[in-house]
């Protein structure tokens, strides 16, 4: 699918609040990434190149997740910083895979990315709770690059 029809399937106001309703109760971080263009490798690694671009690998408790989408390849993949894993393990990135795969099979793309993401903030909320002093240590806005 061209990158172009993606986004403009895509409710961003919608994905936004996802966002930010979801980081409220954790102090973790959760972003969403939209690659136009051709995929250079797998998703995995491309969307593990980004997390680190973008700075995710900085965050105080290395909680950030990152939803890596590639539309022109059909691709994607969901990742995130040591912590997250090391308490979530790979199960939780197989999860959150099976539940956006229904919903884009269906081309029903914000429904999976906001599923994905209300199960996310659950996750890290249980792991990584708010604080009472809760910096939003990353922009919520959906990077399209």
């Amino acid at each position: 699918m061209r990158t172009k029809e993606f986004l403009s399937k895509l409710e961003h106001e919608q994905i936004l609040e996802a966002i930010r309703k979801a980081e409220v109760s954790t102090s973790g971080e959760i972003r969403l990434y939209i690659h136009r263009g051709r995929l250079k490798g797998g998703p995995v690694e491309a969307a593990r190149r980004e997390f680190v671009r973008l700075g995710m690998n900085k965050t105080e408790e290395q909680n950030g997740v990152l939803i890596y989408i590639a539309p022109q390849a059909q691709e994607f993949a969901v990742i995130g910083g040591e912590a997250v894993h090391e308490k979530c393990g790979e199960e939780l990135w197989q999860r959150v895979a099976d539940k956006m795969s229904d919903h884009f099979g269906r081309e029903r793309f914000s429904d999976g990315i906001i599923e994905a993401i209300a199960y996310l903030g659950a996750v890290l909320e249980q792991h990584f709770p708010g604080k009472p002093v809760n910096p939003n240590e990353l922009s919520d806005e959906i990077i399209e690059d």
